[in-house]
């Protein structure tokens, strides 16, 4: 069987008019999996995530930034002014061509631009439009605008991640955007399947905010029926002791331990050779772990600091508990099972030559990947304008003249190359 004929979602077009991470690597699951992507930027305002690390020898370029190249792989790139009449005329071209429209905007720019859901649907009556904002295309909070290191905040994240007797220690990065991304691939091939059933297109808006705080709904539940409110409180957990990261010898070496009955504790116990604190009554019942937890947590980061990660791993889980190594950038790549499994790519970029991406979390059992490294800034140009939308040179000229289609010449001052 052939390559693309493997592809499940070989023939499915969509055109991107994303920002960041939730948008972008939302289509990339479908990109990967055999979908037509057209990545829409500018070069009067490129997309901020070029502007983020990690550069390749930490040397800042707009083309340089692994993390927009591990959003967008297996994408075409062109670069096209939206604030130009014509620009949003060959805009339209492409959502003609398309099936599915994605926008990342503020609720109103596409709007503005003539781009919005029920404009294209003129041009295009069965178009998927799926827009993803902070909270929501409508309501007083609509055009808020903001990271997902706030939207984060808005959906308590914030508020329980942390030491209950420090400020707040919010979830690495945009957390918003790592559980939004997953959304936008699952509706998107929901309304796929809804295309194929009835015929119709329709239009999604995904509120990062209400997706991520899908995530607290234990707690939301306590809350609505209890009157809990949910306070921070480390690394500890209702319903295990010890739970909790604890050193191991070596340089910033640590392994997470969680043991959530007695039958465990006794096993860990055993494993680390039946120390002093294991006949202590403070830590004899689960109960009375979890009444001295911060002392168990001392006894057992004494007996941890000494032993060597990985060592601990095996032998804790050989024993039926669940332990992992605290891994580094490094310890990730080589992962035994993240290696046997294939899940990063090495793939050939243009500018920062050879660099691993991520895969998917999953693998479909008769079908192939289709990866390729993620698009320069305008890097594809010809072939959509040509190839796909059927223009002429002529024509590409004009607006490459009238800088309807933007180069290197339309960067800010700040980028120029």
């Amino acid at each position: 069987m052939e390559l693309e004929k493997a592809l499940p979602l070989k023939g499915i077009k969509i055109a991107d008019f994303t920002w960041y991470q939730v948008g972008p690597q939302g289509i990339r699951y479908l990109a990967v999996h055999g979908a037509t992507v057209v990545l829409v930027e500018t070069h009067t305002r490129p997309q901020g995530l070029r502007a983020s690390s990690p550069y390749k020898k930490n040397i800042p370029s707009l083309d340089g930034s692994g993390a927009f190249a591990n959003c967008n792989a297996s994408k075409y790139g062109i670069s096209l002014d939206l604030n130009k009449r014509r620009g949003q005329d060959v805009a339209k071209r492409l959502i003609e061509w398309a099936d599915i429209v994605v926008e990342a905007y503020t609720p109103g720019m596409m709007k503005r631009w003539g781009l919005d859901y029920d404009s294209v649907k003129s041009i295009n009556p069965d178009i998927i439009y799926l827009s993803t904002s902070q909270q929501g295309q409508y309501g007083p909070c609509a055009r808020f605008k903001g990271f997902g290191n706030l939207a984060s905040a808005l959906a308590g994240f914030s508020h329980i991640s942390g030491w209950p007797d420090q400020e707040p220690s919010p979830p690495y990065g945009a957390y918003s955007d790592a559980i939004g991304t997953r959304f936008v691939a699952i509706a998107l091939l929901s309304a796929l399947d809804y295309r194929r059933r009835t015929g119709k297109g329709l239009h999604l808006d995904l509120s990062q905010l209400e997706a991520t705080i899908h995530f607290l709904a234990p707690l939301i539940m306590d809350y609505s029926v209890n009157g809990r409110i949910a306070q921070r409180n480390g690394n500890h957990l209702d319903r295990a002791a010890p739970h909790g990261v604890y050193p191991c010898s070596g340089d910033d070496r640590w392994i997470a331990i969680a043991v959530f009955n007695d039958s465990e504790w006794q096993a860990l116990c055993r494993t680390l050779g039946d120390p002093p604190c294991c006949r202590d009554a403070r830590f004899a019942t689960f109960l009375a772990r979890k009444q001295n937890e911060d002392e168990l947590d001392r006894a057992l980061s004494e007996l941890t600091e000494g032993l060597e990660a990985e060592w601990l791993e095996k032998a804790l889980q050989a024993a039926g508990l669940a332990a992992h190594v605290v891994e580094t950038a490094r310890d990730l790549f080589e992962d035994p099972q993240i290696r046997h499994r294939g899940y990063f790519h090495w793939l050939n970029h243009t500018k920062i030559g050879a660099h691993a991406y991520d895969g998917t979390a999953f693998k479909l059992s008769r079908s192939p990947d289709n990866y390729f490294a993620a698009p320069c800034l305008g890097e594809h140009n010809e072939l959509v304008f040509k190839e796909l939308l059927g223009m002429s040179d002529d024509e590409i000229g004009d607006l490459l003249v009238e800088r309807v289609i933007t180069t290197d010449a339309d960067l800010p001052s700040a980028l120029q190359k």
